[in-house]
């Protein structure tokens, strides 16, 4: 992934999701619906399936997005059915109390869990023709990592060498600082008490129809749909919490 399509400049009008029953602290513009009425839902997309083309294609969204993620929210409603006071919690509770979660639904709840709060992040930071890389958090960046192309290295690194399935994240941890690391699976930056502001899905279903093995480019691709304006949203809020 190269700076210059990193930090790619798009127009003014911010779109994202709406999140239901999601409120993490990243996302801007959210409304929630009680666990105990409807469960955990899967967020609504503000924009087209075919939206983030050439870069994401259609195909690969509505199989992304209405089958996976759709399937995460389901099976964790099913894992906590039979708990309240599991159900009645937000996923960033949820998630950031892994401990408290009975034994015999943990890995569930990990699995399913992790899967609805990485992929509602993932939808929120992506947008058409991206949005420039600027504000509080690229001036964070630079001063964490030595520079912005520096930091832009190690997440494109971090991402392209995550071995078999997982994510990239770039995260606010528990010393307000900003990370750059990986998860396998659908763990959660949640269930070390960080607050994820950035994610990149690198399992094969995110990009294989159009990419098949070559994740390096699908990393390079997906460079350009970035919403750096909600991430930077999302630092900032982090860093109030």
């Amino acid at each position: 992934m190269n700076r210059r399509k990193f930090l790619t400049n798009g127009s003014t009008l911010l779109t994202g999701i709406l999140v239901a029953k999601v409120p993490l602290q990243v996302l801007a513009d959210h409304h929630e619906q009680g666990a105990e009425k409807h469960g955990y839902e899967i967020p609504k997309l503000r924009y087209g399936y075919d939206a983030l083309e050439p870069h994401i294609d259609k195909r690969t969204m509505e199989i992304h997005y209405g089958k996976h993620h759709q399937g995460y929210v389901n099976k964790l409603n099913a894992a906590v059915a039979d708990d309240h006071t599991l159900a009645e919690q937000s996923i960033e509770d949820l998630l950031r109390n892994i401990d408290k979660v009975p034994r015999k639904i943990r890995r569930a709840v990990i699995n399913s869990g992790g899967g609805h709060a990485n992929h509602t992040l993932f939808w929120s930071t992506m947008i058409p023709d991206g949005r420039q890389l600027k504000g509080k958090v690229a001036e964070d960046l630079q001063s964490t990592f030595g520079s912005i192309d520096a930091a832009v290295q190690k997440f494109t690194d971090t991402a392209k060498t995550r071995f078999g399935s997982g994510w990239a994240w770039l995260v606010v941890d528990e010393k307000k600082k900003l990370q750059i690391y990986s998860t396998k699976n659908q763990d959660s930056p949640l269930m070390q008490g960080h607050t994820p502001i950035l994610g990149l899905d690198v399992w094969e279903h995110a990009y294989y129809l159009k990419y098949q093995n070559r994740r390096a480019d699908y990393i390079e691709a997906w460079s350009n749909v970035v919403n750096w304006t909600q991430v930077n949203l999302n630092y900032t809020t982090a860093m109030k919490a």
